[in-house]
């Protein structure tokens, strides 16, 4: 039995069947401010950079944050805007938020769709490539920076310094990077690991399946039906989660504000069996970067 069956997209009217192409979005016309792009990237850049550079600060060492967790924001987002160009959806180019004396140094990037997405074929591949693409990145990112982190006894690490939960994805690549760790020793990131831990804790984030997060993109085109249901189911998890890191209360809150349902839209042509079991796999990638607790500290 095909999997897919089980969740068949409501009816449309008769001129638009379930298996009809999307109509491709007239475009129009989207005016690139380049001075606002390029001048908050260059933001961005020195708000990650100096984040990591310590004080005094060594430009050197905050690069190595720097450069990394921005090729991976801006691959994400990047990955959004090609599919967007694909099917003549109207978008801006990427908006790099800088947020100094912050733990990452930036609250990522957005771009802005100024036309609506018509089927479910271009809400899937819209959806999803912007994580595929980050994830890309962070991956090897990861993999490296952990290979060059430091073992320590875990007595040695500085009462109150920051400790970071890690996802499934993350311990992997620990385990073949560095191999087993003895009971009393922990990890010192080389901030080109920590450049992908965000990356792994940004993607989570995109992929909650709730309302118009990248993953409320993916659930809807998948399940159209389900779709508030497992965002509903979603926004519980959070909520539960808020219990063990109170710091998901604001994220719990913010969606909630945004909706937790999507908007609906107007063809429901099949997805074909490639794009459901990537999807399926967008599913199992958010449980495997994300992490109840994200953030800690050393007693």
């Amino acid at each position: 039995m095909d999997p897919r069956a089980m969740f068949e997209p409501p009816a449309v009217p008769r001129e638009d069947p379930p298996s009809a192409e999307p109509r491709p979005v007239p475009p129009s016309s989207v005016r690139h401010r380049w001075w606002l792009h390029i001048g908050l990237f260059l933001a961005t850049l020195v708000s990650t950079t100096f984040t990591a550079a310590g004080w005094p600060p060594d430009i050197g060492q905050g690069l190595l944050y720097g450069v990394p967790v921005m090729a991976i924001l801006l691959c994400h987002e990047m990955g959004h805007y090609v599919m967007c160009l694909r099917y003549r959806v109207p978008a801006t180019l990427p908006y790099f938020i800088p947020f100094p004396l912050s733990l990452f140094g930036t609250m990522g990037a957005v771009i802005r769709m100024k036309g609506g997405i018509y089927g479910r074929k271009p809400l899937f591949d819209i959806g999803i490539a912007g994580p595929l693409a980050g994830l890309l990145v962070a991956v090897p990112v990861t993999f490296i920076g952990l290979t060059l982190s430091d073992v320590t006894p875990s007595g040695e690490i500085p009462s109150g310094t920051i400790s970071l939960g890690e996802p499934i994805l993350f311990r992997w690549l620990a385990r073949l990077a560095l191999g087993a760790l003895p009971e009393d020793a922990d990890t010192i990131l080389h901030p080109l690991a920590f450049a992908g831990w965000a990356g792994f804790f940004v993607t989570a984030l995109n992929l909650l399946p709730i309302g118009q997060l990248d993953g409320g993109h993916v659930t809807h085109a998948l399940f159209p039906r389900r779709s508030l249901a497992i965002a509903r189911i979603a926004f519980a998890g959070l909520a539960l989660a808020a219990i063990r890191f109170p710091g998901w209360i604001l994220l719990a809150a913010l969606t909630l504000f945004m909706g937790l349902r999507h908007p609906p839209v107007a063809s429901y042509e099949d997805l074909g069996r490639g794009r459901f079991w990537l999807g399926v796999i967008s599913l199992i990638l958010f449980a495997l970067t994300f992490t109840p607790q994200p953030f800690g500290a050393f007693p």
